[in-house]
């Protein structure tokens, strides 16, 4: 997390949480999710604006955590501002070198591969579950083929309760 947000987190301790304006899609994209975009349904249906801005999407990267009850966030000075998850809180890139990064860029060391009833490829890694990006698709069979990875078949709707993440945080309660 950044100094400056830590610093605005003990100026200003009592701002209220944020829920339903901001999205991270199936490919590791963020939506911002204005109230014309959330009046139009819920996310991922009504995915609202892509954020472009590599300085914004970088400093989202850096202060982007869960809590405890498993709901990620984007820590915005001493705001809380929820994610809306269209699949899993981390999006894998694969590498041709074999490395796997998140949404983020962060390197991870992959644990286990699980296969849903779609045929969507997960990696459970050292920093929790993510999805496949699905240009990497090709890439994964490859490692999967080699026999470095053998997925286990999961459903979907299991995965948030089995991993501990929660897809919709305002439905929650807060």
């Amino acid at each position: 997390m950044d100094d400056i947000v830590r610093a605005a987190m003990a100026k200003w301790p009592n701002v209220p949480d944020c829920f339903g304006w901001l999205g991270l899609d199936a490919r590791g994209n963020w939506y911002m999710r204005d109230d014309r975009a959330q009046a139009l349904g819920p996310f991922p249906a009504s995915k609202g604006s892509l954020l472009q801005h590599d300085k914004l999407i970088d400093f989202i990267h850096r202060n982007y955590a869960a809590d405890e009850q498993g709901r990620w966030y984007f820590q915005n000075g001493p705001q809380r501002v929820y994610v809306e998850l269209e699949a899993t809180p981390w999006i894998w890139r694969l590498q041709p070198d074999g490395r796997v990064l998140s949404h983020t860029g962060a390197v991870v060391q992959v644990q286990d591969s699980l296969l849903d009833e779609s045929g969507r490829l997960y990696l459970v890694a050292d920093t929790g579950l993510g999805l496949v990006h699905t240009a990497d698709v090709a890439l994964a069979a490859d490692v999967v083929e080699s026999g470095h990875w053998t997925p286990r078949a999961v459903q979907a709707n299991e995965l948030p309760a089995q991993f501990g993440f929660v897809r919709h945080p305002q439905t929650q309660g807060h």
